[in-house]
């Protein structure tokens, strides 16, 4: 009988980049810890940030620049 690989219930899939680095370029204006982190980088209240998100879309670049960063 010979043996054969098998796959194993529960194998943790290997881990890419693939769509993390286009998470990073946006800001969840729905998520508080988003607005909190982005908020803190740019010297701003979180009101603020999510005001400048709504204007100017989710691109992280566009919101810095709304908020004079």
């Amino acid at each position: 009988m010979s043996q054969q690989e098998a796959p194993v219930a529960g194998a943790k899939k290997s881990k890419t980049a693939r769509g993390r680095k286009q998470d990073r370029a946006r800001v969840a204006g729905g998520q508080d810890y988003e607005l909190q982190y982005e908020a803190k980088k740019t010297g701003r209240s979180a009101p603020a940030v999510k005001k400048a998100v709504k204007k100017v879309g989710n691109a992280r670049k566009r919101v810095e620049k709304q908020l004079g960063r």
